[in-house]
């Protein structure tokens, strides 16, 4: 089964909104996959935790195929999204606040990104 998606954006404005919010998606299913199978396996939580995780996790395997690019990018700049992400989580249900380098770290980390996915490459865009 090949899943096609057509790019039908009606300005280069909306594209960037939706390709950002596909990869914001995906870091919360895979991140909050990973996080309900390690409450299971840590935390001792029941194995309904188990089921969920691996169930967001194969839902995240899907979104990034939605992406209006190739894999090779699309997994980079969703490495760099993940980890801004990550530290997003820590913080919101871990309370563990980003210190000053991991603030500066997820900023270089957004400016490689935005190069790797926006920047304009002429003919091999798609």
């Amino acid at each position: 089964m090949v899943i096609k998606v057509e790019s039908s954006c009606v300005s280069k404005t909306r594209c960037i909104l939706i390709t950002i919010f596909l990869f914001i998606l995906a870091g919360i299913l895979e991140i909050g996959g990973g996080y309900l199978i390690w409450l299971w396996a840590r935390e001792n939580k029941e194995i309904t935790f188990a089921f969920l995780g691996a169930i967001t996790l194969f839902l995240y395997g899907i979104v990034p195929t939605f992406q209006p690019s190739y894999f090779h990018r699309i997994y980079a700049t969703y490495g760099g999204v993940f980890v801004v992400m990550s530290l997003l989580w820590g913080w919101l249900f871990d309370s563990t606040i980003p210190d000053i380098y991991d603030t500066i770290g997820a900023l270089i980390i957004l400016v490689g990104v935005a190069i790797i996915y926006y920047w304009p490459r002429g003919s091999d865009d798609e």
